[in-house]
C-alpha cells in the first residue's frame, strides 16, 4: 500500500507520516521545552546537517506541527516552536519512547 493510501485509512499512518525519518522525533522532542533558534536547535541534534535541518523544519511547518516566527531585528533572528498539534503529536511520541524503553529491558532481561 503507498504511503498516501495509508494515510487516508490509518490514523498511525497519518502520524507516521508527519514524524517519519530520522530526525523528525528528535527536531520535535527538544522543541518541547521552548522555542530554539535554528544554531541552538542544530546543536541539539548532534549529527544533523544544516540542509538536512532546514528541510525537515519546513516539512514540519508545512504540516502544522511547528511554528516558525521571524523576528524584525538586525540580525534578523528566527525561532522555532511547537504549535499545539505538534505539543499532542510530542505527548503521543513521548508515550511511544517509553513503550519502547519498556520493550528493549525486557528483551534484554
Amino acid at each position: 500500500m503507498a504511503k498516501r493510501e495509508q494515510s487516508d485509512t490509518c490514523g498511525l499512518g497519518a502520524a507516521l507520516d508527519v514524524i517519519g525519518g530520522k530526525w523528525k522525533a528528535t527536531i520535535l522532542w527538544r522543541l518541547h521545552a521552548r522555542p530554539l533558534r535554528f544554531g541552538e536547535l542544530r546543536r541539539r541534534v548532534p549529527g544533523i546537517s544544516e540542509k538536512i535541518l532546514s528541510e525537515q523544519l519546513k516539512e514540519m511547518e508545512a504540516d502544522g506541527v511547528v511554528l516558525r516566527e521571524a523576528f524584525d531585528e538586525v540580525p534578523p533572528r528566527v525561532a522555532y516552536s511547537l504549535t499545539p498539534a505538534g505539543a499532542s503529536l510530542n505527548e503521543a511520541v513521548h508515550a511511544l519512547a517509553e513503550w519502547g524503553t519498556r520493550h528493549a529491558a525486557r528483551k534484554a532481561g
